[in-house]
């Protein structure tokens, strides 16, 4: 892997990232240490999570099992991030996942859509909230996965609109925060090669993106001298028609 960032930039900056045990959070994470920072790794599996802190080195690694749709869980996970490494400077909200129920037709599963709430919603909502006084602090950066269902109406139904609550979501923490000089990101990838899509059925495309495609968009946006702000990042693999 390279990376146009500086390593010595970085000093001792402090990446967390949820939803960091797969996919694009894992590809992020170890993007983010070659580019110097010292990351947090937060999922609810704890074993993948060990794995990958052990790959990336304890030094550099900090695994900690969380369960975002938890306030609790999120404290902690901030908690043990400030005792660990003292201090958070970039935070991506990444977790997320589709269950696929539909709104007419086939089984009803409120559970599942409850839960989509909990973790696509409340849990980016949770963790924006117990790490922007960190962010404020250090004028860092908050980046939230939307999607592209976000920004287009979805045959994924009731995923789609909980990525719309997360377009709305990020736009009003942008504002909320203008003027306190941290930085916020949208990420909204297409379809992407990963686990998301065990339970699914993923759309046929010449090449579906790969976490690492999503994971280089958001060190861009990191790398960005201090006073750009990347609003957000709209990513798709060619063919994919929305």
């Amino acid at each position: 892997m390279s990376s146009n960032i500086d390593v010595r930039e970085q000093g001792n900056k402090v990446f967390l990232i949820t939803g960091a045990s797969t996919g694009i959070g894992e590809a992020t994470a170890r993007r983010a240490v070659e580019a110097g920072f010292r990351v947090v790794l937060a999922a609810r599996s704890t074993e993948k999570l060990e794995r990958l802190q052990a790959e990336l080195g304890n030094q550099s690694a900090l695994a900690v099992t969380c369960d975002v749709s938890s306030w609790q869980s999120q404290q902690n996970l901030v908690q043990q991030t400030i005792n660990h490494f003292g201090r958070i400077d970039v935070v991506f909200a990444n977790a997320g996942f589709s269950s696929g129920p539909t709104f007419y037709g086939g089984e009803e599963k409120p559970d599942e859509w409850k839960e989509m709430v909990l973790v696509n919603v409340y849990g980016a909502a949770a963790t924006a909230r117990l790490t922007l006084p960190e962010l404020v602090k250090n004028k860092g950066h908050l980046l939230i996965t939307g999607s592209v269902a976000g920004r287009v109406t979805s045959t994924q139904n009731f995923y789609s609109a909980t990525k719309w609550a997360v377009t709305g979501m990020t736009q009003a923490i942008r504002n909320e925060l203008s003027g306190t000089g941290i930085r916020v990101t949208l990420l909204n990838p297409g379809i992407v090669d990963t686990p998301f899509w065990d339970n699914l059925q993923k759309p046929e495309l010449p090449k579906a993106l790969e976490p690492d495609d999503v994971a280089r968009a958001v060190i861009y946006a990191v790398s960005q001298p201090q006073h750009v702000d990347v609003n957000e990042i709209l990513i798709r693999p060619i063919g994919q028609p929305q």
